[in-house]
C-alpha cells in the first residue's frame, strides 16, 4: 500500500469478493487551505473517498478513506470550504493512489494503448487501452531546452492553409507548431529562447526576415534537403530557358552502313521452348486426323482445348514458337 501513512489512522482491513479493503480516517487537527495556506480546524463535514491502490499478494486493495471538508476562516479568501488531501496518498478528482497512478501512466508511456492496458490488467488494475490513452494524453509535455541548431520549415495543413514547424536540428524532435508562416511569430519566439547558434530554413525571405530580427547573431544555413530542391528547380529553369539550343548540340550521326536488323534465333537454334512446341505439334497432328473432337484430344493429351486448338490449325511447329517483338526506333536514340 502507499506510504506517507502519518495522516491517516487505519481503522479496520478485510477481504472481500478477492479485493482486500481498508477502511481508513484521516486524524490530523489543523488543514492548510490550498488558496491563502492558512491553517484551519473548523470541520464543516465529512465524507468517505475510495482509492485504489497497488496489488498485494496478487489482490487488488481498495481504501475507503473518510476526509473532512473545513471552513476557511481567513477574510481575505474566496474560498469557503475545502476538503482536506494526504500527501501522497489523494489528489483532488482522483480515485487511484499517486503510486498507482503513475504505475498506469508508465505503462501507457511504454507501451501505448492495448499493451498498456494488458500490463496494468496482469497487476489486478483492469483498464481499458481508452483509458490508458487518456491518462497518457493528460500527462504534461517536457519542457523542451533551448536547441543550438533550429530547424525551422512550413507544412501544409490542409489546401492551402500552412503552418511553421520548430525542429531541434541535432535531435530531430518537434519543438513547436502554429499556424501561420510570418515572421513575427518565428522572431518572438527566438526572442523567449536565445542561445540559437544555428538556424536551418528554406529559402523563404519571411523566415529569414523572421530569424534576423528575433536572433542576429544566429548563423542562417541551408539544410540539404533544400540545396537539392533549390539546384534543381534551377537547373529546370535554365534547361527550360535553352530548350531551342539543345537539338543544335546533338551531333550529326556518321554517316554509315544501316544498322542491320537484330538477328533472329534460327530454326536450326535448339532450345527447351521449341522443343516443347515440337513435341506438342508432333503429337496433336498424331491424333486430329483420326476424326476426334478437339475436347476428345484435350482430354487425352491433357491439354487446353485453346491450345489444341492452335496447334491443330498451324502447318508447321514453328509458328506456334513465341517470337520476340524487334525493338522499334524511338526520337531518344540519337
Amino acid at each position: 500500500m502507499s506510504p506517507h501513512l502519518d495522516a491517516v489512522r487505519v481503522e479496520r482491513g478485510w477481504v472481500a469478493g478477492g479485493v482486500v479493503r481498508v477502511a481508513a480516517c484521516t486524524r490530523g487537527a489543523t488543514v492548510t487551505c490550498p488558496d491563502c495556506g492558512r491553517g484551519s480546524a473548523r470541520v464543516h463535514s465529512r465524507y468517505c473517498r475510495t482509492l485504489a491502490d497497488v496489488a498485494v499478494g496478487g489482490r487488488p486493495v481498495v481504501i475507503e478513506l473518510s476526509v473532512r471538508r473545513l471552513f476557511c476562516d481567513s477574510p481575505g479568501c474566496g474560498r469557503r470550504t475545502f476538503a482536506e488531501q494526504v500527501e501522497g496518498l489523494t489528489r483532488r478528482y482522483r480515485r487511484r493512489s499517486p503510486l498507482l497512478q503513475h504505475l498506469v501512466e508508465m505503462a501507457g508511456v511504454l507501451l501505448a494503448g492495448r499493451g498498456g492496458a494488458r500490463l496494468p490488467r496482469i497487476l489486478r488494475v483492469p483498464l481499458s487501452r481508452t483509458s490508458v490513452l487518456f491518462h497518457l494524453m493528460r500527462l504534461p509535455l517536457p519542457s523542451a531546452a533551448t536547441p543550438r541548431v533550429l530547424g525551422v520549415d512550413d507544412f501544409a495543413l490542409y489546401a492551402d492553409v500552412y503552418g511553421t514547424l520548430l525542429v531541434d536540428a541535432e535531435t530531430r524532435l518537434p519543438i513547436e507548431l502554429w499556424e501561420g508562416r510570418d515572421a513575427e511569430p518565428v522572431a518572438a519566439w527566438l526572442r523567449t529562447h536565445p542561445g540559437v547558434e544555428v538556424v536551418c530554413r528554406d529559402g523563404s525571405l519571411v523566415y529569414r526576415q523572421g530569424i534576423t530580427d528575433g536572433a542576429p547573431e544566429a548563423v542562417q544555413v541551408s539544410d540539404r534537403f533544400h540545396l537539392w530542391q533549390g539546384l534543381s528547380k534551377r537547373v529546370g529553369e535554365i534547361a527550360a530557358t535553352h530548350r531551342g539550343c539543345l537539338p543544335a548540340a546533338v551531333p550529326e550521326p556518321a554517316a554509315g552502313p544501316s544498322p542491320a536488323e537484330p538477328a533472329r534465333p534460327s530454326d536450326e537454334a535448339d532450345t527447351p521452348a521449341r522443343r516443347h512446341a515440337k513435341r506438342l505439334f508432333e503429337a496433336v497432328h498424331a491424333v486430329s486426323g483420326t476424326g476426334r473432337s478437339l475436347n476428345a484430344i484435350a482430354r487425352e493429351l491433357g491439354l487446353n482445348r485453346r491450345t489444341v486448338s492452335k496447334y491443330a490449325r498451324a502447318a508447321t511447329w514453328q509458328e506456334c514458337v513465341r517470337t520476340t517483338r524487334p525493338r522499334r526506333p524511338t526520337s531518344l536514340d540519337p
